[in-house]
């Protein structure tokens, strides 16, 4: 039986270094880190690694209930699964383990927690830019492309993943550049 870590941040200038640290004292045997969002377990391939090779009776532990994810349905999948697997889910804050029937509904209602407070943020970005936008403040990411130079190499026949792989940016990218510069010039 064993105590298996999962420390998640979301971007890359955050640390797992607290979250590691503390599952170490609290006794896993393995610790797996990543940086990667936790709307969806999509890319997290440290989660995913630890889901193939968990057994019956060990244990996934994190610090918070968010660092496993926000999505509540996310949570409670990984639940399951956990459960077919015969092992069990382990929270430092608050102290929770899925091993009863008490923690998995005590989990289900952090998860709609975690949820709710993912909402409530993307709800003060909208509102935050949204007031920086009436206030002549916000202009949206910054162009960091020349979209000129997209479609001079585009007017020269190169097709659009040739000039994504010369440029070091996705195809997408250029397509959007492409696209604007056949629409109309707005007011403003």
């Amino acid at each position: 039986m064993s105590l298996i870590g999962y420390a998640r941040v979301s971007t890359a200038d955050l640390s797992t270094d607290t979250q590691t640290d503390r599952l170490k004292a609290a006794g896993c045997d393995i610790v797996r880190q990543e940086k990667a969002s936790g709307r969806s377990r999509e890319g997290r391939t440290e989660l995913e690694t630890i889901l193939d090779f968990i057994r019956p009776g060990d244990t996934l532990m994190v610090v918070k209930l968010d660092r496993l994810g926000r999505s509540t349905r996310d949570v409670l999948n990984l639940v399951h699964e956990l459960d077919q697997r015969g092992a069990a889910l382990r929270i430092l804050e608050p102290d929770l383990s899925t091993a009863g029937p008490l923690g998995r509904m005590v989990l289900t209602v952090l998860g709609m927690v975690a949820e709710m407070e993912l909402g409530f943020i993307k709800e003060r970005q909208a509102a935050g830019i949204a007031k920086a936008k009436a206030n002549g403040v916000y202009k949206g990411r910054p162009v960091t492309l020349d979209h000129d130079q997209i479609r001079a190499l585009r007017a020269q026949g190169i097709g659009p993943t040739a000039i994504a792989e010369r440029l070091g940016c996705s195809r997408g990218a250029v397509y959007k550049a492409i696209s604007r510069s056949q629409q109309p010039a707005r007011r403003q």
